[in-house]
């Protein structure tokens, strides 16, 4: 049997998530697959970056985080979305990466449209934790 937690400790997990990653940080949108770990160097063409809400995730329920407000931007570059990277405010240190599909493709983060074209405004659909242990 696998080790299973309370709700309240899944919750306590995911948002000492958003306090690690800290406020208002980076959201890369860029092409291709992720790299191997969030250690790794970019890989892919930036496409566009976001600089989100100060208070970035609404507050951990039933084990889940979703995103809060709208995360919106114009695309600096052309290309197919295929990986995020979330970096702290400087952009500096990547805390999370992850898949990108279309809006009901099952990423672990959707866009409305991941054909991009430079200076098309890219909006986040969904993106959401969801703790394990349950």
């Amino acid at each position: 049997m696998a080790a299973q937690f309370s709700t309240a400790v899944r919750n306590a997990f995911l948002d000492s998530i958003e306090t690690t990653i800290g406020t208002s940080p980076k959201l890369q949108i860029r092409t291709g697959a992720a790299p191997a770990n969030c250690a790794a160097a970019d890989s892919g063409t930036l496409l566009a970056e976001i600089t989100c809400p100060a208070d970035w995730m609404g507050a951990a329920s039933a084990g889940a985080k979703a995103l809060a407000g709208s995360w919106t931007v114009a695309a600096g570059a052309a290309g197919t979305a295929g990986h995020y990277r979330l970096k702290d405010n400087s952009a500096t240190t990547c805390h999370e990466q992850g898949s990108i599909t279309a809006t009901g493709g099952g990423g672990d983060m959707t866009l409305d449209n991941t054909s991009i074209a430079s200076g098309q405004t890219v909006t986040i659909t969904a993106k959401t934790l969801t703790a394990g242990g349950a």
